[in-house]
């Protein structure tokens, strides 16, 4: 098939998020571009999650109910059975903005004779519970190895990365909660070009955890976990500045800790 009319495949991992998962819904089904294959992951949810999933049932090409073991291992359920050349996944309380699929199709399209491994966005939108945009959050990556000395920041809304390179490296690691999202780019990485994309894209919303001082400290153990995975900690420049940061109860310099 022409890269141009190409499926993309786009996860929704969710559990709880009776609030917001509509929003996140409509902003996959709303896309400009239409060859999209929409699998939605739920791990279980206690709340009106799936009274609102079932609204979309005849939309939503694949709907999973059922317990996981976390983020990751929802996610993984979802690359399984992803079809397209690209794959990528927004959380249940995010939003794709309409264009977002269709800007990175067309861009990936035009990347020839090689093909980049991941597309990620330069920026993303911080959103309150209203999608009122609180503030733009860039971040400075040309290369795989900007990744590592700016404070390990990636923009996962919007990222998408190629199928048969997801499938190559196996996926999320499930023991990783936090930056599932930085240590498989990290992994892609090894095996093509990372493609920074003008953006934003996406919208990410500021939740009560990304706000604390703990949910910081267990992004902080997922990132030495990640590093030392990747054989990168005793190399990492900003790793003693990050623990400083937690240590001194400063959290600003962190994105999405999820």
């Amino acid at each position: 098939m022409d890269s141009k009319h190409m499926k993309v495949s786009i996860i929704t991992p969710s559990y709880n998020q009776g609030q917001f998962i509509e929003r996140t819904i409509l902003s996959v089904l709303n896309q400009s571009y239409k060859n999209i294959q929409y699998i939605l992951v739920d791990g279980g949810s206690t709340d009106n999650t799936m009274e609102v999933v079932n609204r979309y049932k005849d939309k939503i090409d694949i709907i999973i109910h059922e317990s996981d073991k976390g983020q990751s291992d929802a996610i993984n359920k979802g690359f399984k059975l992803a079809e397209g050349e690209l794959v990528g996944w927004i959380n249940s309380d995010d939003v794709l903005y309409q264009r977002a699929v269709e800007k990175v199709v067309k861009i990936y399209s035009n990347l020839n004779p090689i093909k980049p491994a991941v597309l990620m966005p330069n920026s993303v939108n911080w959103i309150d519970e209203s999608d009122l945009v609180i503030k733009l959050r860039s971040i400075k990556a040309h290369k795989r190895d900007d990744l590592i000395n700016n404070d390990y920041n990636v923009v996962q809304q919007g990222s998408f990365y190629r199928n048969s390179l997801v499938r190559k490296v196996g996926f999320c690691n499930e023991d990783i909660h936090y930056c599932m999202d930085l240590d498989l780019i990290l992994r892609l990485t090894l095996h093509g070009d990372l493609y920074m994309i003008n953006g934003p894209i996406a919208g990410f919303r500021m939740s009560d955890f990304t706000k604390t001082s703990t949910g910081f400290e267990k992004f902080l153990k997922d990132i030495e976990l990640c590093l030392e995975r990747n054989g990168l900690k005793r190399f990492s420049k900003n790793w003693f500045k990050l623990k400083k940061e937690l240590f001194k109860g400063t959290i600003k310099n962190a994105i999405g800790f999820r």
